[in-house]
C-alpha cells in the first residue's frame, strides 16, 4: 500500500519535472529560432548569385581580355618612359586578376565572355593603328574612362551582396582597378575635363525597406535586447512558481 506521504512525494517530484521540461522548452524554442534565422555561414561561399553578382562577373572578365593586351600593346610601343612602364604593370595585374575572376566564376557556375565585345576591341583596333604620342593619349584615354566606369559598379556590388565569393572578388576588384586609375593619372595625359561628372547622390546610402529596416543596425540589437529581457522574464517567473509549488506541498505534507 503506497503512503499518503509518498503520494505527495510522487506528485512534488512529477511537479518538478514538468516545471523543469516547461523551462528548458522555453528557454531552447528561442535559441533554435535564433539559430534557425542565423546567416549561413560565409566561410563556403554561401548566398545568392544576383544578377548584379552576374554582370559583375563578366565585366571584370571583359576588362581583362581587352586591357591585357592593350598594356602589352603600350609596354612595347608606348612613347614615354612611363607609358611603357604602367602598361607592362597593368598588363601584369590583370593577369592575376583575370584568373581570380575565372576561378570565382567556375565557383558560382557562372558563365563569363572569352572574348573582348565590339567596343573593347574597336578600342583595340584604334590603339594598333596609333604610334607615338597620339598612341599614349588613346592608351590613357580609353583605359582611364574604362576604369572610371567600372569603379562604382564594384562599389554597388561589393557593398550590397549576399555571396561571400563575389564579395571578396569585388573588394579585390576593387583595389585593382584603384591602383590602375592611380597609375594613369601618374602619366599626366589624363583629359578630366571629357570624363563624366559625378551624379549628386551616385555614392549616398541606400534606404532600406520597412522589413528590412527592422533588423539593421540598432533595430537588430533591439530585437536582440528584447528577446534577452523576455527570456529573463520567464526564468523569474517560472522559478517563482517552482518555489511557491514546492512550498505548498511541503506545507501540506507537514500538515498531514
Amino acid at each position: 500500500m503506497v503512503t499518503e506521504s509518498r503520494r505527495l512525494r510522487w506528485t512534488a517530484t512529477i511537479v518538478t519535472g514538468l516545471a523543469g521540461g516547461l523551462l528548458g522548452g522555453l528557454l531552447i524554442a528561442p535559441a533554435a529560432a535564433m539559430a534557425q534565422n542565423a546567416p549561413a555561414d560565409p566561410g563556403a561561399g554561401a548566398g545568392p548569385v544576383t544578377p548584379a553578382d552576374r554582370d559583375l562577373l563578366v565585366k571584370v572578365r571583359l576588362a581583362g581580355l581587352w586591357e591585357m593586351p592593350a598594356g602589352q600593346m603600350a609596354a612595347e610601343k608606348g612613347a614615354s618612359q612611363r607609358v611603357r612602364e604602367i602598361g607592362a604593370e597593368i598588363a601584369a595585374q590583370h593577369v592575376e586578376l583575370d584568373r581570380l575572376v575565372v576561378a570565382a566564376a567556375a565557383r558560382l557556375n557562372v558563365p563569363i565572355p572569352d572574348r573582348p565585345n565590339v567596343e573593347q576591341q574597336g578600342w583595340l583596333d584604334e590603339m594598333k593603328g596609333s604610334t607615338g604620342a597620339q598612341f599614349d593619349q588613346i592608351f590613357v584615354d580609353r583605359l582611364r574612362a574604362a576604369h572610371g566606369a567600372v569603379f562604382p559598379a564594384i562599389a554597388v556590388v561589393r557593398t550590397g551582396t549576399r555571396n561571400e565569393v563575389v564579395r571578396v572578388l569585388a573588394q579585390q576588384s576593387n583595389d585593382f582597378v584603384m591602383n590602375h586609375l592611380t597609375l594613369l593619372e601618374s602619366t599626366g595625359l589624363v583629359d578630366y575635363g571629357s570624363l563624366p561628372l559625378p551624379q549628386a547622390g551616385a555614392g549616398g546610402p541606400v534606404v532600406p525597406d520597412s522589413d528590412s529596416a527592422l533588423f539593421s543596425g540598432a533595430n537588430a540589437r533591439g530585437v536582440v535586447g528584447a528577446a534577452s529581457v523576455n527570456q529573463t522574464v520567464v526564468w523569474i517567473v517560472l522559478a517563482a512558481a517552482l518555489v511557491a509549488g514546492a512550498y505548498s506541498l511541503i506545507r501540506l505534507m507537514r500538515a498531514r
